[in-house]
């Protein structure tokens, strides 16, 4: 079935849909990882935006219950070169298409995915339309150019989950009974993966809130620390979140990831800013400029907190992104906050980075201690 992607600036690039006929819109943005397309797609912080892999050959391990990083796919569509829809895996129980169309995501393949990627590293990720109704370049190009800007849009109420849960292994609602863990952890969510609840789950026992949660609320279950999650779109949409963190300042050891990175960033004072075309990809280098070390990491984010912006005899410059010089990690001088712009999680990608789960485990041993 033919498909034509739109973009807003009129490029016009042409494939076939692998999951049936629809028509899409979003952000379209390129991500670089060779593998974890399902990680990828089920990651929240891709709401609003439309998905292409620069690895040419997708689908060829299919989907399991295990890779899912929430309960959905998250993307508002897929564009790969080539699907593979003949799946070998031992884990895998249904095809990527059967999936999608679950889901009903749209799927394109037969994309000239290089030239996109490269247009998009050129002119920055921009607005687009995928259509196998409308075949009309012209008509698709106007739409595109009609597709809401992610910029100053709120989508953090599209994906936060509306009521508390805890997480003990997966959503639990009401435990029959709390395991007695070193820390009790409230983790504010914004989108947040399960990969990243199943490591505070090692040492902690996590209640997971929605993300319009006030501060008092918070403050009242008397929580070990505060963890805010990643999560999509602009910073900035979300003014009542960083209204909340800007409470929270102080009063318990924070522990910031992408999206809640960047609410750090801005309730302390500092501005944030879209990058040019985003970083997402499992093989981001960043330079840990408190050990020396580079660590590769796993990256999906189109926003970044301006260093400038900040208190710099308050909050020091922790991580480094080597491409573009960016800022991939902030903390406090003296109060027990800190925040990544990357994913530690490793899933998909590298573990160089887990070790932050280990830093903030060791604040809030020192904050208890202290108390």
């Amino acid at each position: 079935m033919k498909a034509l992607i739109a973009l807003e600036d009129g490029n016009i690039f042409e494939g076939e849909s692998f999951t049936g006929s629809g028509e899409i819109s979003g952000e379209i943005v390129f991500n670089t990882s060779m593998t974890g397309y399902q990680e990828i797609l089920t990651d929240p912080s891709y709401k609003g935006q439309i998905v292409t892999m620069t690895y040419p050959l997708i689908g060829n391990y299919g989907i399991n219950q295990e890779d899912m990083e929430s309960r959905r796919v998250q993307v508002e569509g897929f564009i790969v070169h080539e699907y593979q829809p003949f799946y070998s895996n031992w884990r895998a129980n249904k095809s990527l298409a059967q999936f999608l169309m679950e889901n009903m995501v749209l799927g394109i393949e037969g994309v000239d995915t290089r030239a996109l990627t490269r247009h998009l590293r050129l002119e920055g990720a921009m607005k687009g339309v995928i259509s196998t109704l409308d075949l009309n370049p012209a008509s698709l190009v106007k739409k595109a150019i009609n597709v809401p800007s992610l910029v100053g849009r709120d989508l953090v109420r599209e994906v936060t989950w509306p009521k508390p849960y805890y997480w003990k292994g997966g959503l639990v609602e009401k435990p029959v009974t709390i395991e007695e863990k070193p820390y009790r952890v409230v983790a504010l969510d914004l989108g947040v993966k399960f990969n990243i609840l199943r490591q505070l789950e090692k040492k902690c026992s996590v209640l997971v809130l929605p993300a319009h949660t006030g501060a008092a609320k918070i403050l009242s279950l008397n929580p070990d620390g505060i963890f805010l999650s990643n999560g999509p779109g602009d910073p900035a949409g979300v003014g009542y979140v960083v209204e909340t963190v800007r409470r929270l300042i102080g009063q318990k050891p924070i522990f910031g990831i992408c999206l809640g990175h960047q609410i750090l960033g801005l309730a302390l004072g500092g501005k944030t800013f879209k990058l040019k075309f985003g970083h997402r990809g499992a093989n981001q280098p960043v330079k840990n400029l408190l050990s020396g070390r580079v660590e590769i990491t796993a990256q999906n984010h189109g926003f970044c907190v301006d260093l400038d912006s900040l208190d710099q005899d308050e909050i020091e410059l922790t991580h480094l992104n080597l491409n573009d010089n960016t800022c991939e990690g902030i903390r406090h001088r003296q109060l027990p906050i800190f925040g990544v712009q990357y994913h530690p999680e490793n899933s998909p990608g590298p573990h160089d980075a887990s070790y932050l789960f280990d830093q903030f485990f060791e604040l809030m041993k020192k904050h208890k201690n202290r108390s």
